[in-house]
């Protein structure tokens, strides 16, 4: 009977120690089941910040670019990214927990919503900018080229006055001088002597030019004998810095047909030799020639 009891409390001792068991087993299964759900929990939970810095870093990419294109929108991009810096900042210092996450997510969608809409607008001025500068560029061109164009004209217009200025001189032909005796009379007989010469006759033919202008025609006639002095009035007339000594002046008045001049130089005991007659319009020697007194 002892034996039997003795039996019966082991027995029921040995149940409650099942018992007891089993329930620790199953404390200890739910404790490590509840650790692995917080260890994979804590795990999204950072990888889901390093998604938000991610993401926070192309948007401060983004920014970073329109801003080197250095368009009017600048001082904005450059606001918004230092939002975007901030944001990082926070992101880096905060907790990681499902909360402050979630708000992050909210703050970052409006960011990238506000950057495209940036974006867009900086790209619209950009193309803007390229077209304005393209059209500036024809324009360069455009001018560039005209002004090429105006200095071709110039050139010619340059030429063609030369051109009408060598057009427009008046040609001096058929310039002869002879010597003469002046008989009491009032005759004029012509002689190759210098001991009977009382005048030197000088002519020449202005020829017809329709291009030069009309009006009064004054030449210049130096007269040297064949000892190299100027006969007649000797005066001296500057051009700029040339200087004439001349024997007189002539005068005609031109209407742009030909028109026969011609002089007479009185002397006094005119040298034997060769003379030398030359004719300038201004400082310019538009003719000359030579003759001989025995």
């Amino acid at each position: 009977m002892e034996n039997q009891n003795s039996n019966s409390k082991l027995k029921a001792i040995i149940l409650v120690l099942s018992l007891l068991l089993l329930a620790s087993l199953a404390y200890m299964f739910k404790m490590s089941s509840d650790s692995k759900k917080d260890n994979q929990q804590i795990v999204e939970l950072t990888d889901e910040k390093a998604k938000v810095l991610d993401e926070l870093n192309i948007l401060k990419t983004t920014y970073d670019a329109a801003i080197a294109e250095n368009t009017s929108m600048s001082e904005e991009l450059i606001a918004e990214r230092a939002k975007v810096i901030k944001l990082m900042e926070q992101v880096k210092k905060g907790e990681a927990d499902a909360v402050t996450l979630k708000k992050y997510r909210k703050q970052i969608d409006e960011l990238q919503s506000k950057m495209n809409a940036l974006i867009r607008e900086n790209e619209a001025l950009t193309k803007m900018n390229q077209q304005l500068t393209a059209e500036i560029d024809s324009t360069k061109v455009v001018l560039i080229e005209a002004k090429e164009y105006n200095q071709v004209l110039a050139g010619q217009n340059e030429e063609l006055s030369k051109t009408v200025e060598i057009a427009s001189k008046l040609s001096i032909l058929n310039l002869k001088t002879a010597a003469f005796k002046v008989r009491s009379s009032g005759k004029e007989v012509a002689t190759d002597k210098a001991s009977r010469a009382d005048i030197l006759k000088i002519s020449f033919t202005i020829a017809e030019n329709k291009v030069a202008k009309s009006g009064d025609k004054s030449y210049y006639v130096q007269v040297i004998d064949s000892k190299n002095n100027v006969l007649g009035e000797k005066k001296l007339i500057e051009f700029g810095d040339k200087s004439l000594t001349y024997s007189f002046i002539t005068t005609v008045k031109y209407e742009n047909s030909t028109v026969n001049v011609s002089e007479n130089l009185p002397g006094e005991k005119f040298e034997k030799g060769t003379y030398f007659v030359n004719i300038f319009d201004k400082g310019e020697l538009v003719s000359k020639t030579s003759f001989t007194l025995k």
